[in-house]
């Protein structure tokens, strides 16, 4: 797997694992709200944890599917025959 690849696809896990992550933990306002803010915005959002936890996620999750590539288990030809789609000619 070349390096702008791996990173591409580290970068894309990233970004799907935040948007999981960003809901955990988070306490609404409620009625307590000050003047001007929705009541439904989180009370303390704990950005750094989330972010420190989504890389924590992605690094084993991008770890588990490098192994599987690298060791054969996931081929583009498997995939596409996932789909649905005819074989890639060589």
């Amino acid at each position: 797997m070349a390096t702008t690849t791996a990173i591409a696809i580290y970068f894309l896990i990233w970004w799907i694992v935040l948007f999981a992550v960003l809901p955990w933990g988070v306490r609404a306002q409620g009625e307590e709200s000050p003047p001007g803010t929705d009541p439904g915005a989180p009370s303390l959002p704990r950005l750094l944890s989330k972010v420190i936890w989504t890389t924590v996620v992605t690094t084993v999750v991008w770890g588990l599917c490098a192994w599987a590539y690298v060791r054969g288990y996931v081929t583009l030809d498997g995939l596409a025959s996932l789909m649905g789609l005819p074989q890639l000619e060589r």
